[in-house]
């Protein structure tokens, strides 16, 4: 046994370097309500104690995790705390970060049954799981991949290999040279990630027939226009801005008559199917082609923990399958058959615990709850005259002031206050402050809080 070797042998038998961690952890979870929920300035140039040459030698293990902690943790965005709202990233309940310190002890390659057979097992159950709660055809299969943009380009890839096959070219076999034309519909408030996957595919942004929507970013049905079996429809459940859904009901009916593709991107939006006041937003998404949609956003579990859903398994295993002599498959779930990943971490592991933990009735009301939360902070600003420029369907608020230069001084103050986070965007060619209730922690005291930070916010406009 090498000396290096040996050091490492031993450090997993004292486990010292492990007990560290786990203190550190606790010390974070513990202090996380406090901390600035974007780092300080002092905090944010002590990242420089990091900018340092690679030694020659082994290192401390103990001095490592220490640096970490001490130079880490304060430089990190407390997005699992209650008062983050800057993007729709969730937080991460209790159960599902035990469950993903065990599944990385275990450190199981998710790629197939012969590599981890319990990773097999539980995303085998979460598929059923998920078909249920959003109330999918039964033939349905599902991928667990890091997050919704590689979901969504699971499901595109899918809906290429099955409309082109329809139209007699095998894009596996013959590539994307001289393929017969697909056409690509999507309205102007179609997501970043989905420009950025047809980019991927061989699809430029001049391919898209863009529809206009609606003043809440919903795709004007009677502007669509005729279709045909090489379409390929894209909607939303939940517009990053706004929070709105697209009529999916209507819009699947017209693509099922003629053998068009519907793609619902459903990052944060789909899982208002979980929710009974909600639930009537996702009405018609059973009858869409595939599903993209992130646990790790409102199901608040950790990160990498995106799910493509698609009800023609076929289309989804011939556009990701990979082939190999070495590649051993077996006669249960193999998970690689769905994704593009061969090596992959099993991440259906907290998946699973989370939705284990929460249930059906954890699930309506926590969800619930961001929707409740964000109409508490509709109705208090509308009292202060902040401008509110969307219906606030589900868990995002857009707020705005009488010009955009009062509303960009509004986020720097919010910004800079260290007791909450949010963004800004535009919207409809105004700047706006955008608001994502998705936290298990927010409370209504912090709510409360924000809306306190809203009002001095005034005073600071004052003042600059």
């Amino acid at each position: 046994m090498s000396k290096l070797q040996k050091q490492m042998q031993e450090e997993l038998v004292e486990k010292n370097v492990f007990d560290q961690a786990r203190t550190y952890s606790y010390e974070y979870i513990n202090g996380i309500e406090k901390m600035d929920v974007f780092p300080s300035e002092d905090n944010l140039e002590r990242l420089t104690n990091f900018d340092e040459p690679l030694q020659n030698k082994p290192y401390s293990a103990e001095k490592i995790i220490e640096k970490l902690h001490f130079f880490g943790s304060p430089a990190t965005i407390a997005q699992t705390g209650g008062r983050y709202f800057g993007f729709v990233n969730g937080g991460a309940i209790p159960v599902s970060l035990g469950a993903k310190w065990l599944s990385d002890v275990w450190d199981q390659c998710g790629g197939l049954y012969l590599t981890s057979p319990i990773n097999a097992k539980l995303e085998s159950v979460c598929e059923d799981w998920l078909k249920d709660i959003f109330n999918l055809p039964k033939n349905t299969v599902a991928g667990f991949v890091s997050g919704t943009s590689m979901a969504n380009l699971c499901g595109l890839a899918a809906a290429r290999f099955h409309l082109l096959n329809n139209l007699g070219w095998d894009v596996n076999e013959n590539g994307m040279n001289g393929a017969p034309k697909l056409r690509i519909i999507a309205h102007d408030q179609v997501h970043a990630s989905i420009k950025k996957t047809l980019a991927m595919l061989g699809y430029g942004k001049n391919s898209i027939e863009r529809m206009p929507s609606d003043d809440q970013g919903r795709l004007i049905v009677d502007e669509l226009p005729e279709l045909d079996n090489s379409s390929l429809i894209l909607l939303q459940a939940g517009n990053a801005n706004t929070g709105s859904f697209d009529y999916f009901d209507k819009v699947c009916d017209l693509a099922n008559e003629v053998g068009a593709w519907v793609h619902i991107d459903g990052a944060f939006g789909l899982w208002a199917a979980a929710s009974q006041p909600l639930s009537h937003l996702t009405k018609g998404i059973e009858k869409a082609s595939s599903w993209a949609v992130d646990g790790h956003k409102t199901l608040n579990t950790p990160y990498d923990s995106g799910a493509i859903l698609c009800r023609y398994p076929d289309a989804l295993i011939s556009a990701l399958q990979a082939t190999g002599e070495y590649i051993i498959y077996s006669e249960q779930r193999d998970p690689l058959l769905f994704t593009p990943e061969l090596s992959k971490r099993s991440r259906a592991i907290e998946l699973w615990a989370t939705m284990k933990y929460l249930g059906k009735e954890g699930m309506n009301e926590m969800i619930t709850g961001f929707h409740l939360r964000a109409k508490q902070l509709e109705e208090a600003l509308k009292e202060l005259n902040f401008q509110i420029l969307n219906e606030v369907v589900f868990n995002q608020v857009l707020v705005t002031c009488e010009n955009d230069e009062e509303t960009k001084q509004v986020i720097q103050y919010m910004q800079r206050s260290g007791e909450c986070w949010l963004g800004g965007t535009t919207w409809k060619g105004k700047a706006a402050i955008r608001v994502s209730v998705c936290s298990w922690r927010t409370t209504e005291q912090d709510i409360k809080q924000t809306i306190d930070l809203f009002k001095k916010s005034r005073a600071y406009k004052t003042l600059t």
